[in-house]
């Protein structure tokens, strides 16, 4: 028996969740004692996502509020949209700011509230980097995919396509007042997609377990979302309409958000986002192509960890003790999503020096329980550009 090591945590977000809460939305508001609403979107949205349709007509067809909309284009937010969010939620004057869509609507939310607060573009806050200051606008994020858990996160990823690269803030300030998570805003999301957030979902949640500054709060939240999640992915994937599936993804995916902030990401992110970095695709397909490689690597160096993860998987015991059954169930889970492998982003031998520059630049693979080499991160990529079918 070991001493417990000392940590802190803080769990600042309000959490609603069940079947149907996001129609709480207008008491959640009565709280806040906001009539000015700045509303953001994924564009589009209520086009292919019935439940959003409604939410969104109850929301402005309430008397008492001056809602001010903005859409949010499709993709990965990126400096010019954060801008743009920024200049249109400053003049709306709105006091409260509600976010529905997924991990990349909430992103933008939080780093135009962040900027609009400031008066400044996002460029300008990565250049000088002013602070987070306590936020004058509250913030409700609803998710409408089972993905980052950015709802309750206090991170932000924003893309800079010109430069090639991501810019991730995070501080506590930047967090959600409320998280209204309602398992059937999800139930519209396509395989691929599905697939790609939830294998996100999957990977934070793995990763709250091995990071090196895993605690005791965020294993036992990380390795429950872990439990919740292995046979739920698969099962939404399959039949988007499970409803059993679907629950188990948003509070699996909320948990992995919650569990992140409690530890962090690790090389799995790092690795991932280089590869968003360079080809502009989703990010939870980034994080899918290199995740059992990285774990490979990992439980060399903690598979005591991995055989945790490897047990709320519910991957039988064979006796290794040496954290590659939880590697077999990411491989398994991966092979029945039809999950694509890195091959497919048509990368070569020769972009891996590259690659492997930027993920050793990114922040989260500093969170590794022990430091990576250049050589292995190239190896890790190597490993997974080789992989030519997900068959097992």
């Amino acid at each position: 028996m070991n001493v417990i090591s000392t940590f802190a945590n803080q769990l600042p977000v309000k959490v609603r969740f069940g079947q149907g809460i996001s129609a709480t939305l207008p008491d959640v508001l009565g709280e806040l004692c906001a009539t000015q609403i700045f509303l953001m979107v994924d564009e589009g949205i209520e086009q292919h996502n019935p439940a959003v349709r409604a939410l969104l007509d109850d929301l402005t067809g309430r008397d008492g509020l001056t809602v001010t909309r903005f859409d949010k284009p499709a993709a990965e937010p990126t400096i010019a949209m954060v801008d743009a969010a920024t200049t249109a939620l400053f003049a709306s004057g709105a006091t409260a700011l509600v976010a529905i869509g997924g991990g990349s609507v909430i992103d933008t939310a939080k780093a135009a509230r962040l900027c609009a607060q400031l008066r400044c573009t996002f460029a300008e806050f990565l250049a000088d980097s002013p602070g987070f200051p306590v936020p004058e606008v509250a913030l409700v994020a609803i998710p409408t995919s089972a993905g980052t858990g950015s709802e309750v996160s206090g991170g932000s990823v924003v893309s800079d396509p010109e430069a090639g690269r991501k810019n991730g803030i995070a501080n506590a300030n930047m967090r959600a007042q409320y998280a209204l998570v309602d398992p059937l805003l999800t139930h519209s999301m396509p395989p691929t997609m599905t697939a790609n957030t939830g294998i996100d979902a999957l990977a934070q949640a793995i990763a709250a377990v091995v990071a090196k500054v895993r605690t005791p709060i965020g294993d036992g939240i990380a390795l429950e979302a872990v439990r919740m999640m292995t046979p739920a992915l698969v099962a939404a994937y399959r039949d988007g309409s499970d409803e059993a599936a679907r629950s188990a993804m948003s509070c699996g995916s909320m948990m992995a958000g919650l569990a992140m902030n409690i530890s962090d990401c690790a090389a799995e992110h790092s690795l991932g986002q280089a590869l968003g970095g360079i080809r502009h695709v989703p990010h939870g397909l980034t994080i899918g192509l290199v995740l059992a490689e990285t774990l490979e690597r990992e439980r060399a160096h903690v598979p005591e960890w991995l055989e945790r993860v490897a047990d709320a998987m519910g991957e039988p015991d064979d006796g290794s003790a040496d954290g590659s059954r939880a590697v077999r169930a990411v491989r398994r889970i991966l092979a029945e999503l039809d999950f694509p492998v890195l091959s497919s982003l048509d990368l070569a031998e020769d972009d891996l020096d590259g690659l492997a520059d930027l993920a050793l630049a990114d922040y989260f693979i500093t969170m590794s329980p022990v430091p990576w080499s250049k050589d292995e991160v190239i190896a890790a990529f190597a490993s997974a550009l080789a992989l030519q079918t997900r068959s097992i």
